[in-house]
């Protein structure tokens, strides 16, 4: 199903999530050349939301593997059953020890982790590596010869070519450099923070009961918010739980309840030297910016 720039933005818009157009774009070209995307950007920004709007766009399964320190190969693509392999050994002693290693080392005993299971569907999967940068250079290398051949050896069963090729969505902090094989290999894009405008819209399309008026409000108040001197900047999932948070509460204009909108800044501010900076007289000043 080839779709066209216009059509993925109307469809992820759709899925609830607002893509700018370069996103579009980077999408169409990753549908074009069956090639990874490689989203970078800020915590908080919406690069993993961007592989869940990609599963409803395309309506298949998302497969994500979440990367951390130390992840090795069993984790992300395979595993034995030993427990059971174990149990097969014990119900089948005095048999011909050839016959038992054919019989525990098939398919009915081998567990499919992210990977494996990705190049193994029918339909190709949305396969999310979200976080890359949080693993070993060593992991990133051995990711490096799947997502060149999509196939991976299993010594007990031989080679697994993929049945089809994912839609592949890799997700980066920053964290650490990433290798030049792993950039060369993947389409780039950058995902910043949301300017006014589209995070007003985000805020419309996942906030069921906010206004337009609220809308804007929140999106500009967050604009300025994020330029303070903060340790933790809110990204766009902050923004979300506040307006939501604001609608429970029935404020449908920022001004006119002060002491709320003060007290319900504990959605965007998660450390506390950020809510100490945030005193009742810098959201006042703030909230005098924001029409």
């Amino acid at each position: 199903m080839k779709l066209s720039r216009d059509q993925i933005a109307e469809r992820l818009v759709q899925a609830g999530y607002i893509a700018d157009e370069e996103l579009a774009t980077a999408i169409a070209i990753m549908q074009l050349l069956k090639r990874p995307l490689l989203l970078e950007g800020e915590a908080g920004v919406g690069k993993t939301e961007v592989a869940k709007a990609l599963a409803s766009l395309y309506a298949t399964k998302l497969i994500r593997l979440q990367c951390y320190e130390g992840l090795d190969q069993s984790a992300a693509l395979y595993e034995w059953n030993y427990q059971r392999q174990l149990l097969a050994i014990q119900a089948r002693q005095g048999k011909d020890v050839s016959d038992i290693e054919d019989r525990i080392f098939s398919e009915k005993y081998l567990l499919e982790r992210p990977l494996l299971a990705a190049i193994r569907q029918k339909q190709p999967p949305v396969l999310l590596i979200d976080e890359i940068d949080r693993a070993d250079e060593e992991f990133e290398a051995f990711l490096l010869e799947l997502l060149s051949d999509f196939q991976v050896s299993i010594p007990e069963l031989g080679t697994v070519a993929a049945t089809s090729i994912p839609h592949v969505v890799l997700t980066s902090n920053g964290t650490r450099e990433l290798s030049d094989a792993l950039r060369r290999r993947c389409l780039y894009h950058y995902v910043d923070y949301p300017d006014v405008d589209r995070e007003t819209r985000i805020i419309l399309a996942r906030i069921a009961g906010a206004s337009t008026s609220l809308a804007l409000q929140v999106a500009r108040m967050v604009e300025k918010i994020r330029k303070e001197d903060l340790r933790k900047v809110p990204g766009v999932a902050e923004t979300l739980d506040w307006a939501a948070a604001l609608v429970g509460l029935e404020v449908t204009d920022l001004h006119e309840r002060p002491d709320i909108t003060f007290a319900t800044l504990m959605c965007l501010l998660k450390t506390h030297e950020d809510k100490v900076r945030m005193t009742r007289e810098v959201t006042d000043r703030l909230l005098g910016r924001v029409a």
